[in-house]
């Protein structure tokens, strides 16, 4: 394969072991979270028949992320990040295993689905950041690590195609509780992944520095870094407003497409189409150079496509829709994940990857009590059309600091090597 190819680019970060073995055993991972992604709502809905109380599903599984992420950012920047996402991930497991016998045996109610979520929420906000923070270890540096992020991205919406489809079958013909029993099971090829990595062992780092103090700090490098923060605005406006259109896809397939949990499935894997297909143009982009203005772009995607597929109710129009939203709201997400990465100085990642899972995950709790109450009130298709509409002003936002955010960018892309070609590519 030419190093100058574009699918040489694409590909790159598979030349490194550990994330090879990281690519492998989390895309045997996700496949099971995506089941237990389509099994819990649809759990929820047919127990319940209660669009607000899908929501405060939502809230319970993502509400202690927002409030503890924060905090474990400054931890993952003075532990070893493997150590921590070994102990993350194991933890992770528990969860869907209790939710198994809970749905097997026909004891579950929703309180445990509320208890359970909420742990697991709990546990991400340790293990994301880590993660996200663990990606730049596994490729050696920032050379490679665009295509990590983006072949990550890939990875998750691969699954999503496969995990949706395989969970609306799996529940029409034996329930829920198989979906949380292989979910469990499939947290230990990620695991055996973690066991057979070799990397260099991290000092703990900061040891003298309180908790508190540290995660001031980071609060502060933030506000200081305009494209920074600008970045981490429109991925909390999408998280609070955009993100919780999922929480609703149930009572969508339900009462406007007329279908069940396969209609629910499908819908799911077509977004994961549309993500995939946004992660594979990611990963062939040879550098950052004008990454913020295809995040613009992608956002505004996401927002209208939203806008537009809250009108149908035709199954195969839903589907194509639903293929242009999660298009948009890949390339929000990874490409803001890229854009952050690679401005981030290496001792502040952690505790800054940790202010990207609170903008990206910790306001969705809010977002989806939000979506819950107006959809009880004014209906699931409306509520849709509203949170397109509120994710564009985001937009309009972030295209207003532009100008501002490439004054920030440009002199750090500079020293980092990072300069613009002679054909007059933007730096942002």
């Amino acid at each position: 394969m030419s190093e100058s190819s574009g699918l040489f680019h694409a590909l790159r970060a598979l030349k490194h072991r550990n994330f090879r073995l990281f690519f492998t055993g989390q895309s045997i991972s996700l496949v099971g979270s995506w089941m237990q992604n389509i099994a819990t709502p649809w759990l929820v809905y047919r127990i319940t028949e209660s669009a607000f109380l899908l929501g405060v599903a939502g809230f319970a599984s993502q509400i202690l992320t927002l409030v503890f992420a924060p905090l474990a950012g400054v931890w993952v920047d003075r532990w070893d990040r493997r150590k921590v996402i070994l102990v993350t991930q194991t933890l992770s497991a528990i969860p869907p295993f209790l939710l198994a016998a809970l749905a097997l045996t026909g004891k579950i109610e929703f309180w445990h689905i509320l208890v359970l979520s909420g742990s697991t929420g709990l546990i991400a906000a340790f293990d994301i950041p880590a993660r996200q923070s663990f990606a730049v270890e596994m490729v050696g540096g920032r050379e490679d690590l665009s295509s990590a992020i983006a072949l990550n991205s890939a990875m998750v919406n691969g699954a999503r195609l496969i995990g949706p489809s395989v969970a609306g079958i799996v529940i029409a013909l034996w329930g829920e509780g198989i979906c949380f029993l292989v979910n469990g099971v499939s947290y230990f090829a990620i695991l055996l992944a973690l066991f057979m990595m070799r990397v260099p062992p991290r000092s703990p780092t900061g040891g003298g520095v309180k908790a508190f103090a540290s995660l001031t700090e980071g609060v502060k490098y933030v506000r200081q870094s305009p494209s920074i923060l600008t970045v981490l605005v429109l991925l909390g406006v999408v998280g609070l407003m955009g993100n919780p259109y999922t929480v609703l896809l149930p009572v969508f397939a339900s009462q406007v497409l007329g279908g069940g949990p396969r209609t629910l499935g499908f819908l799911a894997a077509f977004t994961g189409l549309g993500a995939l297909a946004g992660a594979g143009y990611l990963a062939s982009r040879r550098n950052v150079l004008g990454l913020g203005r295809v995040v613009l772009a992608a956002t505004t995607l996401f927002a209208v496509g939203l806008a537009v597929f809250s009108r149908s109710s035709v199954p195969w129009l839903a589907m194509i829709l639903i293929t242009v939203v999660g298009f948009g709201f890949m390339l929000n997400m990874a490409g803001s994940n890229t854009l952050i990465q690679t401005l981030v100085d290496d001792d502040k990642r952690g505790r800054v990857m940790s202010l990207f899972v609170v903008a990206r995950m910790g306001t969705a709790p809010f977002g989806n009590l939000f979506a819950g109450a107006v959809a009880a009130w004014m209906g699931v298709p409306n509520t849709m059309l509203l949170l397109g509409g509120l994710v564009l002003l985001g937009c309009m936002y972030f295209a207003r600091q532009m100008p501002i955010m490439r004054t920030h960018a440009i002199p750090i892309y500079q020293k980092r090597g990072i300069v613009a070609p002679p054909t007059g590519e933007p730096y942002f």
